[in-house]
């Protein structure tokens, strides 16, 4: 599957027989034989430096030039720079000659680097045959480190340990390397130790990988399976899917059909990336490319689903296939109204590129035309806000984020409310369930008291405990996602200098005591105020928002009542007083009825003010939900 350049007939597309020797612009390569194919992915926690760790591997190999180098080349987003965190997948193709003399084919997958990416991750691993994980030498093992190792040993993966940032003056490595070899029951000293910044010992991992991990299976004569482990948006070739083939062949021309959808496509090319996207004629198993598929939208070519010959078929899918499912609701409201068919349309395209993000239109009383949209979790929310700002030069406001809760009627009928001002009247409730996560959080054992106390104070369930390494516990909770989407991660930190790590999964719906808490200006409920709340936390919550509101409400020329209601009554009240004009002022001398006369002209005037005038609510109002302290 390689390029071959004749002198006078230019550039010429062929697939060799696999063990045959092709040229390329003047530089000779091997149709790789399967046996020679590795594919490996890095697993890592956030900033450990998965992404230092892949540009080194590119340069070790010549993948890319030095000219061509840039700091994290794999992660092509300004944001995935700034926050060190990879937010969408890629794939590298390298060429490695190991010591034995043989020339490998080495497919790096990388994988997004947050838990709210889990799915995507999950997909990954499954494209690969080896995981390097990666340790940092200053902070050891993390939250995240253990939920990628449990699905890379859950995907049966060859795990090739590596600790990373050796040459930091307060890397502790012979420490680490314990903690690690415990952790995977091996010798300390068989971790490799590197710098990725420094490229110290990067060479080690290329043989690691050559030597332990094994080759694809050859498949090559089977029915057509291939594995879509992510997708982008071309404007030019519509989605290009990142395939890993695991059974079978096929070619450029070949019809192929997705198992989800259904639908059948003619590719407009297919192509590996060497890291940019080179065409070929066409692919065998074991190996990782791209099929540029035409279709105008992510929907019709999801992540995880399999790849098919439409002539024949495989009888079964790949499994572990799932819709991404959002499990964060928030309302994105323009700040100037005249940009909502510009938020329309910025939404429109990035949801091209991501097929986890939804959006409905909603209209607000107090915010006027907007959208609800859901979110894999609070990360992939605060991603999408930053991209509308910067990449689409929007101004919006974004309500404070709710969860999906499932409600279940008098009639039986189960319905799934995204929004507060979505629930059904409680007379037709007979029960309000929601969403409940496992979390584990990785602290040390400092940190174990302020830990208990805040889980504790959001409801939640302490499940057991662990010791992966000595002075650091492994904590497990359930907790409801409403408690953890709201300030729980800073909290966290905060209590543990910045020690602990976070981790979770969905676990199940429960009913609970649940109540609207709604918010009423001047007798009027506002709905993007309104929230579902516990009923024991009703009268606080309530209470404290008042308190908030009341700074932030401006005052008018009549009294404006800010009530929090829940349960049918009113729990909690505020007046913000009106700004008094001196009506009296004119009024010097003569007779005292004169005065009366005019008070109780004002008195009427405002009475009247009262009943049609607007109070307008500003937008720090709105965040004051996000920003409640904990008492």
């Amino acid at each position: 599957m390689l390029f071959a350049k004749h002198p006078r007939r230019g550039l010429r597309l062929y697939y060799p027989q696999k063990g045959t020797v092709a040229n390329y612009f003047g530089y000779t390569f091997h149709a790789i034989m399967t046996d020679h194919i590795r594919n490996f992915c890095i697993i890592a926690h956030v900033d450990h430096g998965k992404s230092t760790l892949a540009d080194r591997l590119l340069q070790l190999t010549g993948a890319i030039s030095e000219r061509e180098m840039t700091e994290q080349v794999l992660d092509s987003m300004d944001l995935e720079r700034e926050k060190g965190v990879t937010i969408k997948a890629s794939a590298v193709r390298m060429y490695y000659t190991a010591q034995d003399n043989q020339k490998y084919e080495i497919n790096l997958i990388d994988t997004p680097g947050h838990v709210d990416f889990g799915y995507e991750v999950s997909r990954a691993l499954k494209a690969c045959e080896g995981a390097v994980l990666v340790v940092d030498a200053t902070q050891g093992i993390e939250a995240q480190t253990l939920a990628n190792l449990y699905q890379a040993l859950d995907a049966d993966l060859t795990i090739i340990p590596v600790i990373n940032k050796i040459d930091l003056p307060s890397a502790h490595p012979d420490e680490v390397a314990e903690d690690v070899g415990a952790l995977l029951g091996i010798e300390p000293e068989s971790v490799i130790r590197i710098s990725a910044k420094e490229g110290i010992n990067v060479d080690q991992i290329l043989e690691a990988i050559v030597t332990r991990v094994s080759p694809p299976k050859d498949e090559d004569n089977a029915p057509l399976r291939a594995l879509i482990f992510d997708s982008h948006y071309d404007s030019y070739k519509g989605v290009i899917a990142y395939v890993r083939v695991v059974e079978g062949s096929f070619k450029s021309n070949d019809i192929l059909r997705m198992f989800a959808t259904k639908v059948d496509m003619r590719p407009v090319e297919i192509g590996i990336f060497a890291p940019g996207m080179k065409p070929v004629d066409s692919l065998g198993s074991g190996e990782v490319g791209y099929i540029a598929t035409g279709f105008k939208t992510v929907h019709e070519c999801r992540v995880g689903d399999t790849i098919t010959r439409a002539s024949v078929p495989a009888s079964d899918p790949l499994p572990g296939y799932r819709t991404p499912k959002p499990m964060v609701f928030a309302g994105i409201y323009p700040v100037e109204a005249d940009d909502y068919t510009d938020l329309r349309e910025a939404l429109d395209k990035l949801q091209l590129n991501d097929a986890s993000l939804t959006f409905q239109p909603e209209t607000s009383q107090a915010l006027g035309f907007g959208f609800r949209a859901g979110f894999l979790g609070l990360f992939h929310m605060e991603i999408i806000q930053e991209r509308i700002e910067r990449e689409y030069d929007l101004d919006v406001l974004f309500t404070a984020p709710s969860v999906e809760y499932q409600v279940l009627m008098i009639d039986d009928e189960v319905l799934p409310v995204d929004s507060p001002a979505e629930l059904p009247d409680e007379s037709k409730i007979v029960e309000i369930r929601e969403p409940w996560m496992n979390i584990e959080i990785i602290t040390p054992t400092d940190y174990y008291g302020p830990i208990m106390d805040l889980v504790t104070k959001r409801r939640g369930i302490f499940k057991q405990q662990e010791h992966p390494a000595p002075h650091r516990v492994q904590l497990d909770y359930e907790i409801p996602l409403s408690e953890i989407i709201i300030d729980f991660f800073d909290d966290l930190k905060s209590r543990t200098k910045g020690y602990a790590s976070l981790d979770y999964q969905f676990l199940e719906y429960r009913p609970d005591e649940l109540q609207k808490l709604e918010i009423l200006v001047n007798g009027e409920p506002v709905d993007a105020l309104a929230a579902i709340v516990h009923k024991k936390d009703a009268f606080h919550k309530g209470q404290r928002l008042i308190t908030k509101l009341k700074e932030l409400i401006p005052r008018q020329l009549f009294d404006v009542a800010i009530q929090a209601a829940a349960g049918g009554r009113v729990i909690s009240r505020a007046n913000v007083k009106a700004t008094r004009k001196d009506v009296l002022a004119k009024c010097y001398g003569g007779d005292i009825t004169r005065k009366k006369k005019l008070l109780e002209k004002q008195k009427k005037g405002k009475k009247r003010l009262k009943m049609v005038g607007n109070v307008e609510i500003p937008q720090d109002a709105f965040m004051a939900v996000l920003k409640l302290e904990e008492e």
